[in-house]
C-alpha cells in the first residue's frame, strides 16, 4: 500500500480578512492561552510538555496579558492569514524587535491562541520590510 502524498504547508502570507468580519471585535475579544508543548517549564498553560519539533518560549515571555496585547495588534492591523475560522483569523503575525512572532488559533472560533517565534526565512510575505 502506497503511503499518502504529504502536502506542504501552505507559504505564510498576509492576506485581506473576509469582507463579513469585524476586524476590530475579533481583536477585541481574542486572548493568548498559550501550549505546554511550546513550554520547557511550567506556566499558565500547564505542566511542561515541550514538543522536540515545537519552537520553545523563552521564560521571559510569560506574560499572557502582555501577549494577548501583542495578538490583538497584529489582528487590528490586519497582520492575519486569509482563513478565517468563526469570526478569528487562523494566524496572525507581530514583528517585536525583530524577531516575527505567529499566533495560530487552537480551534475554530475559539478566538484563543497559542502563539511561537519563526525562523528568519519563515517570515510571511506582505509582512513589513
Amino acid at each position: 500500500m502506497r503511503a499518502p502524498k504529504r502536502r506542504r504547508p501552505a507559504p505564510r502570507r498576509l492576506a485581506e480578512p473576509p469582507p463579513d468580519v469585524d476586524v476590530d471585535a475579533a481583536a477585541a475579544a481574542a486572548r493568548y492561552v498559550g501550549s505546554a508543548e511550546h513550554k520547557s517549564y511550567p506556566s499558565s498553560a500547564g505542566p511542561p510538555r515541550l514538543r522536540a519539533d515545537a519552537t520553545p518560549c523563552p521564560p521571559t515571555l510569560s506574560d499572557t496579558a502582555e501577549l494577548t496585547r501583542w495578538l490583538r495588534r497584529a489582528i487590528s492591523a490586519k497582520q492575519t492569514s486569509g482563513r478565517w475560522d468563526g469570526g478569528f483569523p487562523r494566524y496572525a503575525w507581530l514583528d517585536v524587535q525583530g524577531t516575527v512572532y505567529e499566533a495560530r488559533q487552537l480551534g475554530p472560533g475559539s478566538g484563543e491562541y497559542k502563539g511561537y517565534a519563526l525562523e528568519p526565512g519563515q517570515k510571511p510575505r506582505g509582512l513589513g520590510t
